[in-house]
């Protein structure tokens, strides 16, 4: 008897991962598969492996939708290897476990509360009722949107590139751009020009901003959407907070880009393809990576518009990072309950909860210390202007995907840097800390509050 009770004792315990931490490991798998993918000789041009750090890093920018890469996508990597991109983009733009349970509705397996848990977590939603529909949702709007968007790409594409390329082009960039991953196949013109040859092209512009857009504004707000569909006051606080906060981000950052480089980049140009460039440059920063406009030619001040926009980036429960147009209004909003003295926060006839304050100071405060020692990191380690590193670095955390040019050129302890700024970025800065923190138990006692003066 004793014997068997030191056996139970000491028994193997299978380790019980958290929510968050499911997630994470999930991520960790596609990167880990996609890796060894890009290390196949198939997968580049020149038949020869890559080396493992640039697979890896290509692999982790792919999955966390971001667009920094080390290798031109067109001229490095095969068919094969840009495919294997596109499923990691794919994948990582809407999360393994969508897929997951997409596999297990058609093998009509029961989705258990523990999945549903899980998948409640990931694309980021307050209610664990009606989650396996709103994956049906999302599935089916991803495939409206990027199915969409494919057709009207090919029609510039196909003109351009023929017809079988043409289409596989639409395909491409459109997959990309819905998911916000920033990966493009324009080297077939010129080495890292993305999409500066479609500056002025209407078609071109105007798709692939309606497709980050669609991509980043979150899936909680397409369900909305579907539901209330054009009546405003019916829509969700968070809806409304999303909507408000995009629009302005969107055509502020555009005023604002092209006042500043009037004198710069859009010196000479028509109106039309300076509006279509000002609006452009606002809506890819917002986390996608495209870039009709040589971000190296810009003057300081538009990148350090640019780094702004990319802080923010997207939505909650969407394919973009940043830390979320919620989480910025969330604070302006108290910031002002606090400069007039309310008690409470309030937008649209709503109080906000104390909790969502908290969370949204934490997510900042995260963000901006990531950002501050990651370029502290690289200037210490890289001989590069501060400008240009604190770039690479917000690009990288945001998973924006834009780049100054720098990051082909980057050390190894550069890259590993900029590739865990990438993976804490899609995870989220404040989801990537709870991974460590989320199993321990808090005391149920409080200490005596005290009083302190703060500013």
């Amino acid at each position: 008897m004793e014997q068997t009770e030191r056996k139970k004792r000491f028994a193997f315990r299978k380790p019980q991962f958290s929510k968050v931490q499911i997630i994470a490991l999930s991520f960790l798998g596609i990167i880990l598969a996609g890796t060894l993918l890009l290390m196949l000789p198939i997968a580049t041009r020149e038949g020869e492996s890559t080396s493992l750090l640039d697979a890896a890093f290509t692999a982790v920018s792919a999955s966390c939708v971001t667009g920094l890469i080390v290798h031109d996508t067109y001229l490095h990597w095969t068919v094969f290897g840009q495919l294997v991109i596109l499923l990691m983009i794919q994948l990582g733009g809407l999360g393994l476990m969508v897929f997951s349970v997409v596999f297990s509705l058609l093998l009509r397996r029961r989705i258990g509360l523990k999945e549903r848990g899980i998948l409640q977590e990931s694309v980021n939603t307050l209610q664990i009722g009606g989650i396996v529909g709103l994956v049906r949702k999302i599935l089916l709007g991803t495939l409206i949107f990027e199915g969409a968007g494919a057709i009207l790409l090919s029609l510039r594409f196909v003109k351009d590139f023929g017809w079988g390329k043409g289409f596989y082009y639409g395909i491409f960039h459109s997959i990309s751009a819905f998911c916000n991953g920033g990966f493009d196949l324009m080297g077939v013109r010129e080495k890292g020009s993305s999409m500066t040859f479609y500056a002025g092209d209407p078609l071109v512009n105007l798709t692939l901003i309606l497709l980050i857009l669609a991509g980043g504004i979150g899936f909680l707000v397409w369900d909305d959407l579907l539901r209330n569909k054009w009546h405003f006051r019916q829509y969700r606080l968070h809806t409304k907070l999303v909507l408000s906060t995009t629009v302005i981000l969107l055509f502020g950052g555009a005023l604002l880009f092209f006042c500043l480089e009037q004198n710069g980049i859009l010196a000479g140009e028509p109106a039309g393809k300076q509006i279509l460039l000002s609006l452009f440059q606002s809506a890819t920063t917002r986390t996608a990576g495209f870039n009709t406009a040589d971000t190296a030619a810009l003057n300081e001040s538009s990148k350090l518009l640019m780094v702004m926009l990319m802080f923010v980036g997207g939505s909650p429960g969407s394919t973009a990072g940043g830390i979320k147009t919620t989480t910025l209004a969330v604070l302006l909003i108290y910031l002002r309950s606090t400069l007039r003295r309310t008690k409470g926060a309030e937008a649209f006839g709503r109080r906000l909860e104390e909790d969502v304050v908290k969370r949204s100071a934490a997510i900042l405060t995260l963000s901006l210390l990531l950002d501050l020692f990651g370029t502290m990191a690289l200037t210490a380690i890289e001989q590069l202007p501060l400008a240009d590193v604190l770039f690479e670095v917000c690009s990288a955390l945001g998973t924006v995907g834009i780049s100054v040019g720098v990051t082909g050129s980057l050390t190894t302890a550069s890259k590993l840097i900029l590739m865990l700024l990438m993976y804490c970025g899609r995870m989220g800065s404040l989801t990537f800390a709870l991974i460590f923190t989320e199993n321990r138990q808090t005391p149920p006692a409080q200490k005596p509050a005290e009083r302190i003066p703060v500013g």
